[in-house]
């Protein structure tokens, strides 16, 4: 008798499981099968389609930072892939998987080619414009599911600045990250500095004159009283008139913009 009750009601719910299980997966992005038929070939596995994708997700990295340590470069690109594949809305999995791509990749080609004292200086730039290039479009890929998201322009910036040594472009990055909600405060005086860095002083000082009065103060972070002595340093350098210097507290709260 319980094994019909059982039964029966299993019937009488099976009307209200299709739109249950449609609310559920509409709620999660995407599975980008074809992202995992290029990881996988035809080997998709039944789990990866069930409601387990965030620790699938995160047993293929384990297992990412196992082929990691090997210095596996086609494994551990392969890979890095495959766990955003499953899983792409962590963004730990996109940003420490483009540093894997940009950062530990180049130097594991250099060893492989003979070591840093035997590798030309231009084919170990090569070889970080190449690896660079992957990781940008990679955290490309990461803004169609994080649109906008201040932490992944940062990484583009990064990567501008300290692999690619690309001063200007990096600079335009921290300045787009700045200008995004929940951006952190220092996107703003990093791109201050590289304008600085650059030679462009009188743009660096504008900048800071507009972005000190929108700092709070009691926010450690803001670190207001550091871009009231940049600001000071600079009125220095392009010798501003005592008279024309800048007064906190009078200028305008409006959000800095590029020069």
């Amino acid at each position: 008798m319980v094994a019909l009750g059982l039964l029966a009601a299993g019937v009488a719910l099976r009307p209200l499981e299709a739109p249950a299980w449609a609310v559920i997966r509409a709620g999660q992005p995407a599975l980008r099968l074809e992202s995992l038929k290029d990881a996988l070939g035809q080997g998709v596995t039944v789990g990866l389609l069930g409601g387990f994708r965030a620790i699938v997700a995160d047993l293929f990295w384990i297992r990412t930072n196992s082929i990691w340590e090997g210095n596996d470069l086609p494994g551990t690109q392969t890979s890095i892939k495959l766990v955003t594949a499953i899983d792409p809305r962590p963004l730990y999995f996109w940003l420490n998987g483009s540093r894997m791509i940009a950062y530990d990749m180049p130097n594991w080609r250099i060893d492989k080619a003979g070591g840093y004292d035997a590798v030309p200086e231009a084919v170990k730039r090569r070889f970080d414009e190449e690896q660079s290039a992957v990781a940008i479009r990679y955290l490309d890929n990461a803004l169609e599911f994080h649109p906008n998201d201040p932490l992944l322009i940062l990484e583009i910036a990064n990567v501008h600045l300290n692999r690619l040594k690309d001063v200007e472009t990096a600079a335009r990055f921290y300045l787009q990250a700045s200008r995004l909600p929940d951006a952190p405060f220092y996107a703003a005086r990093i791109h201050a500095e590289l304008l600085r860095k650059l030679g462009r002083n009188a743009e660096a000082y504008a900048f800071l004159k507009q972005l000190h009065p929108g700092l709070p103060a009691e926010d450690i972070g803001a670190q207001s009283d550091v871009v009231l002595g940049r600001i000071r340093e600079l009125e220095d350098e392009l010798s501003i008139p005592e008279a024309a210097r800048f007064q906190p507290g009078s200028a305008s709260r409006a959000a800095p913009t590029a020069p």
